[in-house]
């Protein structure tokens, strides 16, 4: 099993759900966390199963659909004691279910806040010094949902995400930072619903897959998890 000591990496939205199933992956392998959630109370859960591997555990806090709490994720990753050398853009939100011409400007531009903006933020600080040192791994949660107009600002804010982490990746090419994204399945989570098609475990060892790839490996690229998830 390929490991990640003395790597550190930062999941947003591990609370719960699919970031806390990386977490709880990447921890499998030695690798060091940040974990996030929109208050330290909520990180609990997630530190109790973490407590179970012998690794380091960062915890920062602050809510993404506020420019203010995602400069505080910024901050408390940058203060962990090590640097971060994988960043999993995980945390998002679907827009109440609705005909497409009675979503507001409001709706649209808190779904981006979350779902792309933060994002953009995120990258903005932490791939830089990635670049500097050598090694990165950006892996930007993507979505396979399409033809349901009804959540219009969660499928286009994904596709934007796409977009964006295939121009990263031609901004990082040959600095051995790989930028791709992952489309974790119909998940039985908060937001995937109790009839989703999978159960929230199996986005592993998918998810971890981007994280895991040998150096000046694939970037740009989409990365199903599902497409892994009978691997051992």
């Amino acid at each position: 099993m390929q490991l990640l000591t003395n790597k550190w990496a930062l999941i947003t939205g591990s609370s719960r759900g699919i970031g806390q199933q990386i977490a709880l992956g990447l921890a499998q392998r030695q690798c060091n966390l940040i974990i996030h959630g929109r208050q330290e109370s909520s990180l609990s859960a997630t530190r109790a199963l973490l407590s179970a591997y012998e690794v380091q555990i960062h915890a920062v806090w602050g809510d993404l659909g506020d420019p203010a709490g995602v400069q505080a994720v910024i901050e408390g990753a940058q203060a962990a004691p090590g640097p971060v050398d994988i960043l999993y853009n995980n945390a998002a939100i679907q827009n109440e279910y609705k005909p497409i011409w009675e979503i507001t400007p409001e709706e649209w531009q808190y779904t981006f806040q979350i779902n792309l903006w933060a994002m953009i933020a995120l990258c903005n600080a932490l791939a830089p010094g990635m670049r500097a040192r050598g090694f990165g791994r950006i892996i930007n949660l993507s979505s396979g949902i399409q033809d349901v107009p009804n959540l219009a600002p969660y499928s286009v804010s994904k596709a934007a995400v796409d977009k964006y982490s295939r121009d990263l990746a031609a901004e990082l090419k040959g600095s051995n930072v790989l930028v791709n994204y992952l489309d974790p399945g119909w998940l039985t989570t908060d937001l995937g619903g109790p009839h989703a098609m999978f159960g929230v475990e199996t986005v592993l060892p998918g998810a971890l897959v981007p994280a895991l790839l040998e150096d000046y490996g694939p970037s740009g690229r989409l990365f199903a998890a599902q497409d892994f998830k009978y691997l051992g």
